[in-house]
């Protein structure tokens, strides 16, 4: 991860926490890396089990019915569960097997809501599940990266705008 992104996040004061599933605390455990992080860092949920999404997240079980755990509409409830400045869920299919619900392993969903924009980004990664978990803390922390720095982009083009 990039340290110049973790220290923009800290010297702006931007709150961050995670809801995960398929990647089990390991992309918390990336941001707890590094030294300072606690300034920003509020909370880590692993929300893997439907009853968690629900009791934890407040994700709908008309959601999780409708479209299941892995969909890009659980990874948008997720996201809503959590209350800080930047936020981050993945949701998927690590394998070895699938989920029974014709969804292929590698299927993930990684949400991102950054004050109040959200984003949802689908992937379908290869390999075995550490690799498949691995991959999705690696592309979560690049869409934050990526995100960032448009907003960053925006806030700045309408500050000079005058908005």
């Amino acid at each position: 991860m990039n340290l110049y992104l973790i220290d923009f996040m800290i010297k702006n004061n931007l709150s961050l926490s995670c809801a995960e599933s398929c990647t089990g605390g390991l992309l918390s455990a990336k941001f707890v890396d590094f030294a300072g992080i606690s300034k920003i860092f509020f909370e880590g949920i692993v929300a893997y089990n439907n009853t968690a999404k629900v009791k934890r997240l407040g994700v709908s079980k008309e959601t999780l019915r409708k479209f299941g755990a892995v969909s890009e509409q659980t990874a948008l409830e997720m996201l809503n569960g959590l209350e800080t400045d930047i936020r981050i869920s993945t949701t998927g299919i690590a394998g070895p097997t699938s989920d029974n619900s014709q969804k292929p392993v590698g299927l993930v969903y990684i949400g991102l809501k950054i004050n109040d924009k959200s984003y949802i980004q689908k992937y379908n990664f290869m390999g075995d599940r550490e690799s498949i978990r691995n991959q999705t803390v690696n592309a979560a922390l690049d869409f934050l990266g990526e995100k960032l720095l448009v907003n960053i982009d925006e806030k700045n083009c309408e500050n000079e705008k005058g908005y």
